[in-house]
């Protein structure tokens, strides 16, 4: 798993200040996603061609 200490992580602005989101950190090659509930969980990566997968997926409603 990538190192990601010291990384910006930041929760869509459509939260709207709740706390059952995730959150994102973006760097140059991993793409890092946590529980805003439970950040001492740890996190996942993901490639920037999986994000870009991911996100294409959910904005066609494939998980519908």
């Amino acid at each position: 798993m990538a190192d990601l200490t010291g990384a910006t992580w930041r929760k869509s602005s459509r939260s709207q200040g709740a706390n059952n989101c995730v959150e994102v950190a973006v760097t140059t090659n991993t793409i890092g996603v946590r529980d805003t509930k439970d950040r001492a969980a740890g996190y996942f990566t993901a490639t920037g061609s999986q994000w870009s997968a991911f996100l294409d997926a959910v904005k066609t409603s494939r998980f519908d």
